[in-house]
């Protein structure tokens, strides 16, 4: 440390937050709180039954798993479980708002804690885009059953496909040999932005008004889940399930075991959810104990769902059939419930199907109670890193009357929407996922780093198995996220470059806002407690209030 009491710009870098100082800000939370266990469980199953479940499941099992995608969901299912343990002894210990960037921020030094915040991003905004578009598709599809689909989105072609006007986005993916590439569509997906408008909108209002009604879509889904499982049960072949795990294909991820942890790595997508309760520690009634039961009890029922839905579905479609964004209505249309047919003037053929209906509208809500907690998660990031300096201001403004962040809603809001407008769905959920397995295993480091520098501390819960547990979680992470990385490797390498020129323009991108920005205007750096949002005594107050000294540098 110099004469002045600043330290040198080699340990800039990895300032810490003191605990003492994170525990400080979430009793100084200007959020409400509002949200007790049930809510808590709720936002994480709202978030986590959806895309995946909806969308992703038919994909994984047709070109990746076969009927052997119940084991990709307990493969999945447990690398998120180590991580969620993890997830809820520090939301015990840190019940703050920004989750695992401020759990990286106390125990690994602020660049760590700027790399976390960015892979939420990735987590969260990306993924919202994602699901905005599947969304969009099903909305498309239930106004068909209708009859009026096609009075306003006419279907438009373009290079290698074609799609409906205004919810189709602007670029799409199309392999097909030689025309493999990247064509423009000459409309953009309204639908989705409409769609993530909407949340957004919501989220402006208020959190306990957005958890109401999120409770009531995660028991519609729930329902028409429920609904699906007891009447497909009737319909199941057990010759659908021969082979269980299929020989493997041409290339290492195509079936066999290596098909099924591909499968678990894509899966990964739909586990975002439960990350989403931690964020909203800032606003639990109880965080201590209401975040851990919120977190493991969305992983159990969810995974629980997951296989269930998957086992049916492999058994009344054989697998290679599965290969559509709404699996599940393919095999509600393979069921031939004709007893569920009612006339409806209009409706193709005259009729509507009553459980194929059901079945589209439990997608449409489910996605949209998605929608709404990636979009809640992505502004409470947001809000806190602005809270610390590392990004504008702006983000952290909180409605004087609804006590939101509704700026950084509102600029998140469009950034979103325009993302759902113009990407396709199919070349992001690779990006999700390995932004979310590394965030979880980073996760489970910081766990690590704070027993070892604050063995003293009280944990209110205890991860069962001590750092154990931790490393197992950091393994199994990633591992998952190399089975995300290593496609985008041999895609850039052979025929798809675009995933991975994504991937490293967006750490580009997040490497210079914290370079030209954040470090210069870090209030951990400077020594303002944003507690109070008043400059500390002296450079070394501000080093001594916001570092843990007891192992640094």
């Amino acid at each position: 440390m110099s004469a002045d009491g600043v330290k040198p710009a080699g340990n800039r870098l990895f300032l810490k937050k003191s605990i003492a100082q994170i525990q400080k800000e979430a009793a100084k939370s200007e959020l409400k709180r509002t949200l007790g266990p049930l809510n808590l469980m709720s936002l994480g199953i709202g978030a986590i039954i959806g895309a995946g479940i909806f969308v992703l499941t038919g994909q994984v099992a047709s070109a990746h798993a076969g009927p052997a995608i119940m084991f990709s969901f307990v493969i999945a299912g447990i690398a998120c479980g180590l991580a969620g343990l993890c997830y809820a002894e520090l939301a015990s210990t840190m019940p703050v708002s920004g989750s695992a960037y401020t759990y990286a921020y106390g125990t690994l030094g602020e660049v760590f804690a700027w790399v976390m915040g960015w892979l939420l991003v990735l987590e969260y905004g990306v993924a919202a885009s994602t699901v905005a578009v599947g969304w969009s598709g099903y909305v498309v599809s239930i106004l068909n059953d209708f009859g009026i689909s096609a009075s306003l989105f006419p279907t438009i072609s373009y290079p290698g496909g074609e799609g409906p006007q205004w919810a189709t986005p602007l670029i799409q993916y199309v392999a097909s040999g030689a025309d493999a590439g990247f064509p423009l569509t000459g409309t953009f997906n309204l639908v989705a932005a409409v769609g993530i408008a909407a949340v957004c909108g919501l989220l402006v209002l208020g959190v306990s008004e957005s958890a109401n009604i999120n409770n009531a879509i995660v028991v519609i889904k729930i329902v028409v889940l429920l609904t699906f499982i007891a009447v497909g049960l009737q319909y199941i072949n057990p010759a659908n399930w021969d082979p269980f795990i299929p020989p493997q294909g041409d290339s290492w991820d195509q079936f066999g075991v290596g098909g099924i942890f591909r499968g678990a790595s894509i899966i990964f997508f739909a586990y975002v959810g439960f990350e989403a309760v931690s964020t909203a520690a800032a606003e639990a009634k109880n965080p201590s104990k209401d975040v851990p039961i919120g977190i493991l009890g969305a992983l159990f029922v969810c995974t629980l769902i997951y296989m269930v839905v998957a086992a049916v579905m492999t058994g009344v479609v054989p697998y290679l059939e599965l290969a559509s964004p709404a699996p599940i209505a393919v095999a509600i249309d393979r069921m031939g419930l004709e007893w569920a047919n009612v006339p409806l003037a209009g409706a193709p053929a005259g009729q509507l199907n009553l459980i194929a209906f059901l079945i589209k509208i439990g997608a449409i809500t489910g996605l949209s109670s998605v929608m709404l907690v990636l979009c809640y998660g992505q502004t409470r990031i947001f809000y806190t890193m602005a809270r610390d300096g590392l990004l504008p201001k702006a983000f952290a403004v909180v409605h004087p009357k609804f006590r939101t962040p509704w700026i950084g809603t509102i600029l998140l809001g469009i950034v979103i929407a325009i993302a759902a407008s113009f990407l396709p769905i199919s070349i992001l959920g690779d990006l999700v996922s390995l932004g979310t397995a590394t965030a979880f295993a980073i996760v489970c480091l910081s766990v690590i780093v704070l027993r070892i520098k604050h063995p003293e501390m009280e944990r209110p819960f205890r991860v069962p198995g001590g750092m154990v547990t931790a490393v197992l979680g950091i393994l199994a992470c990633l591992t998952l996220a190399s089975f995300n990385f290593v496609p985008m490797v041999q895609h850039a390498l052979n025929d798809n470059p675009l995933p991975l020129t994504i991937l490293g323009v967006y750490a580009l991108v997040g490497a210079l806002i914290y370079g030209l920005y954040g470090f210069a205007h870090s209030k951990l750096a400077k020594g303002i407690d944003i507690t109070e949002d008043v400059k500390l005594e002296s450079a070394v107050d501000a080093f001594g209030h916001g570092v843990d000294n007891k192992k640094d540098d």
